[in-house]
């Protein structure tokens, strides 16, 4: 079984026990066909469709994350499984006329089902967008024949250094703001002593694909060194700045990544600091940066 699909065993067991549940109810209540009764061509029709909504199920949940949208489609799939589930049923079991619940589980779960979809898909949708708008910046960057990261991958930070450079003499040409959020792992030290090194690219990679769903199109995330982050926001002010670096860190404390050998959540954290552009060259910048983010890191050591 692959790893992700471990993660939403729950889901698939609550599956499993409804599609029981109809059958123990129909068989509770009815009698059962005789063989030479069965109308192959039903059967065929609406088993065959229950089937490849399993099939649907099983194949979204073991390419997909724990999260809303997977939730949503599967909720939906799961309510059209049903439905179609239900419905083979009566070609294998003949209830009485006085029984009207059968129409009920028939019909009720298919328009929730499709209408979950649909708002699924709708989100799912509008993920797509984003992470194809970075990685178009990324095929950008790739076609400028930079180095990269060959982890996540994202540019590093001679390409950083470069980019913000320029950035900087835009922004005193146009006079508009420019601002850097540094962020940096809590912690991760410890992810790579008690579950390997292996373990920590993975937390890495997913924290990037995170940070870039929450990014703008004409942001740029670079990594730094090892567990560290920094976003180069144009046109952004320092409030603007702070709270988007509050977003960030929120949005890394409720990633529900769990470990690929066990499925264990780990608990994960990141320390945040921003600064706008002043009259300063880059690294002049990037050191006021690491400047804050050193106080920030500092500040939850003294507070645990």
């Amino acid at each position: 079984m692959p790893s992700l699909l471990r993660h939403h065993r729950l889901k698939l067991l609550a599956v499993v026990l409804a599609a029981n549940f109809s059958l123990l109810l129909h068989l509770a209540a009815g009698d059962p066909i005789p063989v030479r009764e069965w109308n192959p061509l039903d059967i065929f029709g609406e088993g065959g469709a229950a089937l490849l909504a399993l099939v649907w199920l099983g194949l979204m949940l073991s390419s997909r994350p724990a999260g809303r949208v997977t939730n949503l489609l599967a909720l939906g799939l799961g309510c059209v499984f049903f439905s179609w589930w239900t419905d083979c049923l009566d070609e294998f079991v003949r209830l009485p006329e006085s029984v009207h619940w059968d129409h009920w589980l028939e019909s009720a779960p298919m328009p929730v089902g499709l209408l979950l979809l649909t708002y699924g898909l709708y989100h799912w949708h509008h993920e797509q967008l984003a992470i194809s708008a970075q990685m178009e910046k990324r095929e950008r960057l790739f076609r400028e024949h930079l180095l990269f990261d060959k982890l996540t991958p994202l540019a590093g930070a001679d390409y950083l250094r470069r980019q913000l450079q320029l950035s900087l003499e835009e922004s005193r040409r146009e006079g508009r703001p420019l601002s850097l959020v540094a962020v940096d792992l809590d912690h991760f030290d410890a992810i790579n002593q008690r579950f390997g090194h292996a373990e920590g690219d993975a937390v890495l990679q997913a924290v990037t694909q995170l940070l870039l769903l929450n990014l703008r199109r004409q942001d740029l995330l670079c990594r730094l060194a090892g567990d560290r982050f920094v976003i180069l926001l144009p046109h952004t002010g320092e409030s603007q700045a702070r709270q988007l670096a509050g977003e960030m860190a929120l949005a890394v404390e409720h990633l529900a990544h769990k470990t690929r050998q066990h499925g264990e959540r780990l608990q994960l954290g990141a320390s945040v600091a921003c600064a706008m552009a002043l009259d300063e060259d880059a690294e002049q910048l990037l050191r006021r940066l690491n400047l804050a983010l050193a106080r920030a890191k500092q500040g939850l050591a003294l507070s645990a």
